[in-house]
């Protein structure tokens, strides 16, 4: 588990270099996310807190304004939460998102990738989603690692990392 006994954040989970977890999860546009399929082609992982929300909205919009540069650097995006299938599907109609939103309700691969944690909110303490990201390479390794995502200024660092990895020999 991510998290410690004493209610401190303990983020777990893959470092660059390591190889990055598999996955298989249902996803929005009725289709399925899985890493198989990834094999070969770099690709973004990030994870975020809820659907439709103020700050995974901003997150959302802004990689799907920076989605054609990262797919002309042949970067796969998905985007993982514990939402429901069908409430991606509208998240992704209602701010045209065209990557794939996948629904990891049983946290298994935020749990792989430590990104569920224990957080605090006005002195309540809960598991949630932190909001992260990894940068796959075509060898299925991670390449970069983004932790607490400041929401509007994440697109611009993984067009960076993306345009830096595909330089990559």
């Amino acid at each position: 588990m991510a998290g410690t006994e004493n209610g401190n954040e303990a983020a777990v989970g893959p470092s660059v270099g390591d190889v990055a977890p598999g996955f298989q999860l249902p996803a929005s546009h009725n289709r399925t996310a899985f890493s198989v399929a990834l094999a070969g082609k770099p690709y973004l992982v990030y994870f975020y807190p809820k659907a439709d929300t103020s700050g995974c909205t901003v997150q959302a919009c802004g990689i799907q304004e920076a989605l054609p540069a990262l797919s002309g650097l042949g970067l796969t995006v998905i985007g993982v939460s514990p939402d429901p299938v069908p409430q991606l599907d509208r998240f992704a109609a209602k701010y045209g998102l065209e990557f794939l939103l996948a629904s990891d309700a049983e946290h298994t691969l935020a749990d792989a990738y430590g990104c569920w944690v224990q957080k605090s909110m006005y002195g309540r303490t809960y598991w949630g989603m932190e909001r992260s990201s990894f940068l796959v390479d075509a060898d299925g390794r991670v390449a970069a690692v983004w932790r607490k995502v400041k929401p509007a200024e994440h697109a611009a660092q993984v067009k960076q990392a993306a345009e830096a990895l595909a330089r990559r020999p």
